[in-house]
């Protein structure tokens, strides 16, 4: 079955050159902050349209794109995988010049076209799917955290739509949609010419439903999801409601609001590659343990509303930065510890967690404002879930130890593809250990090219292939253990 994405054996053969990686980096990363911009335009519009009196909520409107996006990464994943990050990308943007034009000219006055337009928009979300899979074949184990870290800032692009909308809004309603479809076409267009696919790469020949059903069997997968929709999860809910939060609990004014949110989607930004680095340096294990305390101190901090100059602030600024090292880590891990064949598979679930992570959190926290006045709650929820996955990363770090021991079932839950490559070695080699004096044995023998201690020496071959086994089938675990 040929492999979606560059194997490790054909990295090493084939060495694409610094300037290529360069490039594959830069366009998949431009891919994902335009996208990203487009995806988020709806969010800071928010209390412009409670004010103008367009709804009188904003979660559901601007959380619409948020799920749509966060669903479609799982298909958008698997088709990467199958048809490559060099065609996908390009054509992800091109769909999202769609819905950006028809809510800026359009869908913005009402809310039943609002919900429509943010309906189709998430589709500019599912970028993320596309990129993931196409820069980890680019680049070997040893620097996937950090290229992955990298390209992970293209989340940028939410700042991007944080810092432009409202003032351009206030130039011409069509004029913030109108920038953002320029630069998804013209970003299309230009990566047609310039992507290329990776040294190696050939498309993924599997059924797409086998693909998924595969992906889905994976305990990686859903161990990473978790800790994705925490991580990432985290991000995206505050930087689609912390307007509306600021704006309820510290009595802000829209602009204000929206510069601050700008700031916090920042501080993550700048803080992914830093825990992707992080990652192949202490291992992502560490990076995510340390990522987790913090988020759960900061939430705490925040449920006794202290002042936002100068406590609230930084207690904000804080969580979001361990939110972004938190998800840079996450993709660390998962660059690690997967086949490369299913790289994109696995990404688009864990990148639908880390978007439905940022899709409940504004329609809980809007429910709890509106109900108790206070936002306490939720926090004290947030630092609960992030305690969970701490407790889930220590288990993967515990499950990566094990694996870098000895082949076992456990060690296999990482690739529903390789049971049988753990269970027959041990078939085989256990008998030639434990049978060797017995007659049925004896023809191995002379096989043996050293033979001066029987009992002991045949032995030796065994335990090696044992520990070259173990090694192979899991690259991860150096990099992961804590």
């Amino acid at each position: 079955m040929p492999d979606a994405t560059l194997t490790d054996h054909q990295a090493a053969g084939r060495h694409p050159n610094q300037a290529a990686r360069s490039v594959a980096l830069l366009m998949a990363t431009l891919g994902f902050a335009v996208n990203f911009w487009a995806w988020s335009l709806i969010s800071p519009l928010g209390p412009v349209l409670v004010a103008d009196g367009v709804m009188d909520d904003a979660a559901l409107i601007v959380a619409v794109p948020v799920l749509v996006g966060s669903l479609g990464r799982i298909i958008v994943g698997a088709l990467t995988d199958r048809f490559g990050g060099r065609l996908m990308m390009p054509a992800v943007s091109l769909l999202s010049v769609i819905p950006v034009l028809f809510i800026g000219f359009v869908g913005q006055y009402t809310v039943a076209t609002l919900i429509v337009g943010g309906f189709v928009l998430g589709v500019a979300g599912t970028s993320f799917a596309v990129g993931v899979p196409y820069v980890n074949a680019w680049f070997s184990k040893e620097k996937r955290g950090t290229a992955i870290g990298i390209y992970g800032a293209g989340m940028g692009g939410t700042a991007v739509a944080a810092f432009t909308t409202v003032p351009l809004y206030e130039v011409g309603d069509a004029v913030p949609f109108i920038a953002a479809a320029v630069g998804l076409v013209v970003y299309a267009v230009v990566a047609l010419i310039v992507m290329k696919d990776p040294p190696g790469w050939s498309p993924s020949r599997k059924h797409l439903g086998e693909q998924l059903a595969d992906t889905a069997r994976i305990r990686l997968t859903w161990q990473t999801c978790y800790l994705y929709a925490l991580s990432f999860g985290g991000y995206v809910a505050f930087s689609v409601y912390l307007p509306s939060y600021l704006m309820n609990a510290y009595q802000l004014d829209a602009g204000d609001a929206a510069m601050r949110m700008a700031g916090f989607v920042v501080a993550a930004v700048v803080m992914r590659p830093i825990g992707g680095i992080l990652s192949d340096r202490i291992g992502s294990v560490t990076t995510l343990v340390i990522s987790y305390l913090v988020v759960a101190a900061c939430a705490l901090t925040l449920v006794f509303d202290p002042p936002l100059m100068l406590l609230g602030t930084v207690a904000f600024i804080v969580m979001s930065m361990s939110l972004g090292m938190g998800a840079g880590g996450v993709f660390a891990l998962i660059g690690g510890a997967s086949d490369p064949a299913k790289v994109g598979a696995i990404t688009g679930f864990v990148g639908a967690a880390g978007g439905l992570g940022g899709f409940v959190p504004p329609l809980l926290l809007g429910i709890l404002w509106r109900s108790q006045g206070t936002y306490a709650l939720g926090l004290v929820l947030l630092a609960l879930a992030t305690v969970i996955a701490l407790l889930i990363t220590l288990w993967v770090g515990r499950d990566a130890r094990r694996a870098a021991q000895s082949p076992s079932p456990d060690s296999s839950a990482n690739d529903p593809s390789q049971p049988e490559q753990h269970t027959q070695p041990d078939q085989h080699t256990q008998p030639a250990q434990h049978t060797q004096p017995d007659q049925p044995n004896q023809p191995v023998q002379p096989n043996q090219t050293a033979q001066p201690n029987q009992t002991a020496q045949p032995n030796q071959p065994a335990q090696t292939g044992r520990a070259a086994q173990s090694a192979h089938t899991d690259p991860s675990s150096r990099e992961d253990s804590p």
